[in-house]
Order: structure tokens, then sequence, then C-alpha cells
């Protein structure tokens, strides 16, 4: 679980305007933060597969939103994945 400061501290800096707290830049940050989190967990608990589905879940969520993101807006697109690191 990302830690309740780390969140707000990704929603400031990825948010569109004042009050968004659900846009996909917002959503996407968020998503790969729980994601590297769960990815670091599972490299010392191999055999922890229920978290595996989860991560696989979470990455699939992710990449429907940066589907979203192309077709909506590709500028956009671009920066959040120059951002965040993503498409290497």
């Amino acid at each position: 679980m990302i830690a309740a400061e780390k969140k707000t501290d990704l929603i400031q800096s990825y948010r569109t305007h004042e009050s968004d707290t659900g846009s996909p830049e917002v959503q996407i940050a968020i998503l790969t933060e729980r994601i590297r989190e769960i990815t670091e967990h599972l490299k010392t608990h191999k055999k922890d597969h229920a978290t595996r589905r989860g991560l696989l879940m979470l990455v699939g969520q992710r990449s429907k939103l940066l589907k979203y993101l192309t077709k909506k807006d590709p500028k956009r697109y671009k920066e959040v994945i120059s951002r965040l690191g993503l498409r290497k």
C-alpha cells in the first residue's frame, strides 16, 4: 500500500488542475508507484502468487489507461511516460 503522504505528493505533481484527483495522469502515476512497490515485494517473496496476480491486474489497468490517454491526447501521453520512465 502506498503511504498517504506519498500518494498526496503524486496527486499534487501529476494533477491537471487544482482539485484534480482522478485524471488519467494521476491514476497512472499512482498505479505505477504501486506496481514498483509490489515488484520489490515479489523479489523477496517469489512464491506469493496472489500478489503476482494482483500485480498483473494493476499492469493491465495501467495499460488501459495509457491506451485511453494515447487516443485522447498523444501529447499528454508522451509527457506522462517520459516523467514516469515508462516505455524505455
